[in-house]
């Protein structure tokens, strides 16, 4: 997990703000729809159903977890890949935004299938129907090397809104 100290990017933030943390995807409607040019540049969507974890992903979130983009993935099989410290926080924001229907943004550190760690930036919000959380969709996008895989640094504790 990427250091977090003031906490630029270990956050939750309400649901009006989501196009502002997809600002890479949504600046620019023609690219939203291409995924193989978004994936050429790193970038997947993704979408977790929550009535049974099934996860439905682009090309891109595929290529950030070396995984074959025919594959069907079990979540159980994708957060397998990130790294523990990664995955704590990632699942602490996960159920912080469903209880409070949030979004959230973390950068966090994968070992995908056949290669090496690298870092990659989750944004995350929640889907709502009849006004409960359904759903979770959102983008992963590949940072730069050099990133690196950090020391584990302690997630913020999030207070209710």
């Amino acid at each position: 997990m990427r250091p977090t100290e003031p906490l630029p990017l270990n956050h939750s933030w309400p649901l009006f703000d989501l196009h502002a943390h997809l600002a890479p995807l949504t600046s620019d409607r023609r690219l939203l729809r291409d995924e193989h040019a978004l994936a050429d540049m790193g970038i997947g969507q993704w979408h977790c159903d929550l009535a049974g974890d099934r996860l439905n992903w682009t090309s891109g979130v595929y290529d950030l977890f070396g995984l074959d983009r025919n594959m069907r993935v079990p979540r159980p099989l994708a957060v397998s890949l990130y790294v523990p410290d990664s995955r704590e926080a990632m699942e602490q924001l996960r159920a912080y935004a469903i209880r409070y229907r949030r979004g959230f943004t973390l950068d966090v550190d994968v070992r995908p299938l056949g290669s090496g760690g690298r870092t990659m930036r989750l944004v995350a919000a929640p889907i709502l129907q009849n006004d409960q959380v359904v759903a979770l969709h959102g983008m992963k996008r590949l940072l730069p090397r050099g990133a690196g895989i950090s020391p584990r640094q302690e997630p913020a504790l999030l207070p209710p809104p």
